[in-house]
């Protein structure tokens, strides 16, 4: 996993930024397997909601955007995707888009029927077929930056962590992060930060939790309201997001790539070190946190696993 465990869990846990600037060098897209997790779960959702997936404000050209995008892909992994400014072939699923949003599928793919990835883009609107062969072939999900008014005026989103795209699209970026508990260093740093990631220095910053809910896909239309019911602490999930940025030349725009993965607590947690820093941060988080967190009904028999784990772990290594 791309995760960086030690930067991203600390103690005491707060709600804040926590931007760092990227390696030279380092790729900020993940390639998909054919039929891997990540994109038979993009397949569901782009073929049953891409509505609440895909969105654009009225008006808004996301071409720039995607161009940026498109070359970083194939600077990045030429064996896997190609893009000639006009045309983006996915190689790994041989699909192409074309600037006119026809479909092309080269030859069969390797898993299911061998066009799955041709079929669901052809159900999506032309102009939103490039944005869904992008999100259909990498890992990560997509969203737009605008560093003139700190807006997000575009999303390609299939694999939301508890939030709904649709209710973001075209907010302030201290708007979104509005509902986030003790969220006055985020708000305080809005500005600043719209601006910082627009510029041509690379960052990245993470994001976790502990979950009940063990897909990808966790649009709250989706998930059960009352979590953690009838499931114990043994079974929760660990869910990760590394989260980063890439300009938009001649813009003042940024495309924040979010890829999510999810695990057992239990196989993500591999040291007794790391067990411990978990259960630290959990116990420090404010109520507030734990609420927004879903993580109040639990936090007790929590903690008690985090700590019985490190010492299964701790002797494991003795």
């Amino acid at each position: 996993m791309s995760f960086d465990f030690d930067a991203a869990v600390v103690t005491p846990f707060r709600m804040q930024p926590g931007l760092r600037r990227r390696a030279p060098g380092a790729r900020q897209l993940s390639p998909l397997a054919p039929g891997c997790r990540h994109q038979r779960e993009k397949l569901a959702v782009l073929s049953a909601f891409w509505s609440e997936a895909l969105l654009s404000q009225p008006g808004f050209d996301a071409e720039p955007a995607l161009h940026a995008l498109n070359v970083q892909a194939a600077a990045e992994h030429p064996q896997h995707w190609a893009w000639d400014g006009e045309r983006a072939q996915s190689r790994s699923v041989n699909t192409s888009v074309d600037g006119a949003g026809r479909v092309h599928q080269s030859a069969p793919g390797q898993f299911g029927l061998g066009d799955e990835v041709a079929r669901c883009l052809r159900l999506l609107p032309p102009h939103w077929r490039l944005a869904g062969l992008l999100s259909l072939s990498f890992a990560e999900d997509f969203a737009l930056v605008n560093g003139n008014d700190g807006s997000i005026p575009w999303l390609a989103v299939a694999l939301p962590s508890h939030w709904a795209p649709q209710d973001k699209i075209g907010l302030h970026f201290s708007a979104i992060h509005a509902p986030v508990a003790d969220n006055a260093a985020l708000l305080a740093a809005s500005v600043a930060l719209t601006r910082l990631v627009t510029t041509d220095t690379r960052w990245e910053r993470f994001v976790w939790n502990i979950s009940d809910h063990p897909r990808l896909h966790a649009h709250p239309a989706r998930v059960a309201a009352e979590r953690w019911v009838g499931q114990s602490v043994a079974q929760a999930c660990w869910r990760t997001e590394r989260q980063s940025f890439i300009a938009v030349p001649g813009q003042v725009q940024a495309v924040f790539t979010i890829e999510v993965q999810v695990q057992s607590l239990r196989t993500a947690l591999a040291t007794a070190a790391q067990a411990l820093a978990v259960h630290d941060a959990v116990a420090s988080m404010s109520p507030q946190v734990l609420q927004y967190r879903s993580l109040s009904t639990v936090r007790e028999p929590l903690l008690h696993w985090l700590r019985t784990r490190a010492d299964e772990l701790q002797q494991q290594a003795l």
